[in-house]
């Protein structure tokens, strides 16, 4: 399927701003998107591998990086929790025995999101920008098990301030430093440090999604990233995939987009046109395991990229809703 680019120039960072406003706006009032992974993508863990595992378990760079948006007018404390942060017990994957290390390091402050390279989902570059707030590392310890450790308390101000999020933000970046397990954990948001409670208005994304599926073939796990009215086509790359079942894609537009599917330990893409209809829309795309044969703690790595080669980011709710389709509204071809 033949792609059309737009040419690059200086006007990017504009647009890049301009859409970041058009999402905050979008974010109904009221809204709580400070699970990750969030209900509505159906994901029961992310997923980072030891730094000495075979990335054929299904972690390609042995990193995970997300962003936590707070209100500008929200002030009081902030806490970022994470649910089972240790590498031991029945949550994460056992590669012989566990010998694994994971670092969770917290970021505020001057370019934190605002560098390029914390942009890209890679641990390359300048990613760790900005002020190293706070950073653990976790082993065996059977005391976190299953429980929730409490980064904090954090003032709001101590992430950067981003006028187009209208908000100040935060980073999480997560690493396997030693061994070769998977830690498997979920992150919250909170207002306080002991139980999860929501932050009116907060938000969180991410660029790279590294991610367990379900063993159950009849869970459907869903990611929404955001394309804007600048965006003519789209990649979509997903590795390690297993060969498990299908990756969909819907639209306003379109109802059963099939994207390429990887195996073990390889990547594959998909490009595909972006239609006028769905232009300052979230996609969804779904993840279909096969019922025969059924792959159990199948790991997997997605990334989606507009024209430029710019990552666009998964927000943990999508902007304006699970996108339906509508029908009436088709895929056009391609002229050629």
């Amino acid at each position: 399927m033949k792609i059309l680019y737009r040419k690059q120039n200086k006007l990017n960072g504009i647009y890049l701003c301009g859409y970041f406003i058009f999402l905050m706006l979008m974010l109904p009032s009221g809204i709580f998107a400070q699970p990750v992974p969030a209900e509505v993508e159906n994901i029961p863990h992310l997923v980072t591998f030891g730094n000495k595992a075979d990335t054929h378990w299904g972690d390609d760079d042995f990193c995970n990086i997300f962003f936590f948006v707070i209100p500008q007018e929200y002030r009081d404390p902030v806490y970022i929790r994470v649910f089972d942060p240790e590498c031991i017990g029945a949550i994460d994957e056992i590669n012989g025995f566990f010998n694994t290390k994971t670092e969770f390091s917290i970021y505020g402050g001057e370019e934190t999101w605002s560098n390029e390279d914390a942009k890209t989902g890679n641990p390359t570059g300048n990613f760790r920008s900005g002020n190293l707030l706070v950073s653990k590392t976790f082993g065996g310890e059977v005391r976190y098990d299953e429980k929730w450790y409490s980064f904090g308390p954090f003032n709001p101000t101590e992430g950067e301030y981003v006028k187009d999020f209208q908000g100040y933000v935060f980073k999480i970046i997560v690493m396997g430093i030693d061994g070769d397990d998977g830690n498997l954990y979920n992150f919250y948001l909170s207002s306080s440090d002991r139980e999860n409670l929501g932050i009116e208005g907060a938000n969180a994304f991410t660029y790279e999604y590294c991610f367990r599926l379900y063993n159950d073939p009849n869970q459907i796990s869903h990611i929404y990233p955001y394309v804007d009215d600048r965006v003519i086509s789209i990649r979509q790359t997903n590795f390690d995939w297993d060969d498990d079942g299908i990756i969909r894609t819907v639209t306003v537009a379109r109802q059963n987009q099939l994207n390429a599917v990887s195996g073990d330990n390889f990547e594959v893409a998909s490009e595909f046109k972006v239609q006028p209809e769905e232009l300052n829309t979230s996609f969804d795309f779904q993840f279909i395991k096969s019922k025969n044969p059924l792959v159990r703690n199948n790991n997997v790595v997605i990334t989606v990229k507009n024209q430029y080669g710019e990552a666009l980011p998964f927000n943990t709710v999508p902007i304006g809703g699970v996108p339906k389709f509508r029908y009436g509204i088709s895929v056009k071809p391609i002229k050629r």
